[in-house]
């Protein structure tokens, strides 16, 4: 096997390996509520979707915790109570095939900012996660990131997580912001 081929195993196997996606301007200041709805699978491999596993389940709930604390400690954003909503949030759901329909929702959570994030199943160690976040009264997304997790562990996940939070949600000061 040529060494080039070698070197780019070893490197695609490598835990946390992350590719990102595109940077968008985020017109957030310290003290805006977010709405941090749950981050949710995708396995396109299954035909009408499913439920995820326990496994998956826990680390869709670890990241989702990732993001609600990165966002809160990087960005100054607090977080909002998405439980008075859970019914309307379960009816709509899942966010990544609604076209925007998580920005209402916050809008009457009282936040000023929906995120909404997914991970999607490539593989059983291949996975993508995006993240995005949009203005809770326009809708429009205002910024958002991606990353590939190139390992199926808690700490990959989480890993992945803090990652395209630091490097493309908030890689730039947020306006507003020094």
């Amino acid at each position: 096997m040529p060494a080039r081929l070698i070197a780019g195993a070893l490197a695609g196997s490598l835990a946390g390996v992350l590719v990102a996606g595109p940077l968008l301007a985020l017109p957030a200041a310290a003290g805006q509520k977010a709405a941090i709805f749950p981050v949710e699978l995708l396995d396109p491999g299954v035909v009408g979707g499913r439920k995820a596993r326990p496994d998956e389940s826990r680390k869709l709930a670890l990241v989702t915790e990732e993001l609600k604390t990165a966002l809160a400690k990087q960005a100054e954003v607090e977080p909002v109570d998405t439980a008075p909503q859970s019914a309307e949030i379960a009816k709509q759901s899942p966010f990544y095939k609604c076209e925007g329909c998580a920005a209402p929702i916050a809008k009457t959570l009282g936040a000023d900012l929906a995120v909404t994030g997914y991970v999607e199943r490539g593989s059983t160690q291949i996975f993508n996660l995006f993240v995005t976040i949009a203005d809770a009264g326009s809708g429009k997304v205002v910024r958002a990131g991606q990353v590939v997790i190139r390992a199926d562990t808690d700490d990959t996940w989480a890993h992945a997580m803090r990652w395209v939070v630091k490097n493309r949600l908030l890689a730039e000061p947020l306006p507003g912001k020094s």
